[in-house]
């Protein structure tokens, strides 16, 4: 199935008929950001203090485990902070053994993990713990799934809401069954009245057998009425609630879309930083390019990306370092400048970008086997009106599809690179050291 965005989500969590679908909803959307990590959600017992049930989502299902354990088994410093509430905490010490009190599989390589506490009411009502392997590059897993965890704790608040107007409908119900009951059992009390006086006894208590219906059917009336009320008042409180609840998703999603763009550029600063921090200390030119590529590259999550720089000749270009291409295609491999994507994104000095290939037929990116995302970036490298060389981005992680704002992103990025490249001479310095002509 195709990956999960947030607005499908929303619409999958909405439809979700119990907190199991919205939980196996919430481990689909996981699974498209990282298919190795684990979430479970467990029921807490305000009342007791105690962590109640455990619900762990497999293959489509949800495996449920009593718990009761206490919350206080959990470290002093994670307990407030998870008590508190929307956000990931993560659980520094003792990771394995927290893990297997989820009900998570202990993972193969080291593991993060962390909880998120869901509130209801102003009390805890929920935990949903979040294992993932710990990665040396890239963003947290956690921080890429915050978005989609708040989107569940909104789903997860209506579920409890729902259980807590059921329960009041219940409660409504057994009063209206309980008064019908007792108009019943008056009615036919009177009815024997009404039969022993035909036989010519007398009323107990006296007064008219008239007087004590009209009284009881003026009783079961307001009964009737106040049910009708308060009925006409549930279904308000829910029409409102539901209400509140989608302009609240509708808030969490753009509220998440602003949260991944500071990211993004939060994520494009560091990364500009590491690149400048490699470009001070050190002089090596294929240690200096490969940082480069890494740059745009990471920041685009793009997992085939390649850096090509002007040659010497002015009328080609040659590839000073990639990742994921074609095997057999060498460093210093010459491009004509005017020929091929990479080539006339140079001639003209204007970025490329190609939502899908399949549109685009003229592209000869077509008929490489290797590219297979159908979407892809050609930006070219310019400073000082000086041609630098070309930026290629395709095969974006999670099949995602490049946008006008991800152009916008590698300009910024570019004008970086170009600097970079520039003041360090790399087109010449790399192009005696690849021996390009």
């Amino acid at each position: 199935m195709p990956p999960r965005t947030l607005a499908s989500l929303a619409h999958a969590l909405t439809a979700a008929a119990d907190v199991e679908a919205a939980l196996v909803a919430l481990a689909e959307a996981l699974a498209d950001i990282d298919r190795f990590a684990q979430i479970a959600l467990i029921r807490f017992d305000p009342k007791r203090s105690m962590l109640r049930e455990r619900l762990v989502p497999q293959d489509g299902t949800v495996e449920r485990t009593t718990l009761d354990t206490t919350i206080d088994h959990l470290p002093a410093r994670e307990r407030v902070a998870v008590t508190a509430g929307g956000q990931f905490v993560d659980f520094t010490d003792s990771t394995d053994e927290f893990a297997r009190l989820f009900g998570l599989t202990n993972l193969d390589d080291a593991g993060w993990l962390s909880a998120r506490g869901i509130r209801f009411e102003g009390q805890l009502s929920a935990v949903l713990v979040l294992y993932e392997t710990r990665k040396i590059f890239g963003a947290r897993t956690s921080e890429r799934f915050g978005p989609s965890a708040a989107l569940f704790d909104l789903a997860f608040v209506r579920h409890l809401e729902h259980e807590a107007r059921s329960e009041a409908v219940q409660t409504l119900e057994g009063v209206t069954q309980r008064v019908h009951e007792e108009y019943d059992r008056r009615l036919a009390a009177l009815q024997e009245q009404v039969a022993h006086r035909g036989k010519g006894h007398a009323v107990p208590g006296g007064g008219s057998q008239s007087e004590h219906v009209i009284a009881l059917e003026r009783e079961l009336a307001k009964a009737q009425e106040t049910g009708r009320q308060a009925s006409r008042r549930a279904d308000a409180v829910e029409a409102t609630v539901s209400s509140a609840v989608e302009q609240l998703e509708r808030a969490h999603i753009e509220l998440a879309r602003r949260n991944e763009l500071l990211r993004q550029k939060t994520r494009t600063l560091y990364l500009i930083d590491r690149v400048l921090t490699v470009d001070a200390a050190t002089n090596d030119p294929r240690q200096l390019v490969d940082g480069l590529l890494s740059l745009v590259g990471d920041d685009m999550q793009a997992q085939r990306c390649s850096l090509l720089l002007r040659a010497a000749d002015a009328n080609s270009l040659f590839l000073a370092a990639a990742r994921g291409i074609a095997p057999g295609v060498a460093d210093g491999a010459r491009i004509p400048i005017g020929e091929g994507v990479a080539g006339k994104v140079a001639a003209s000095r204007e970025p490329l970008l190609v939502r899908d290939v399949a549109e685009a037929k003229q592209h000869p990116l077509l008929r490489d086997q290797y590219f297979t995302s159908g979407s892809f970036i050609s930006f070219p490298l310019v400073y000082h009106d000086d041609l630098v060389g070309v930026v290629n981005l395709t095969n974006r992680a999670m099949r995602g599809v490049f946008g006008e704002e991800d152009v916008e992103r590698v300009r910024l990025l570019g004008l970086v690179i170009a600097l970079v490249a520039s003041r360090a001479r790399l087109p010449e310095r790399l192009g005696v050291l690849l021996s390009v002509r």
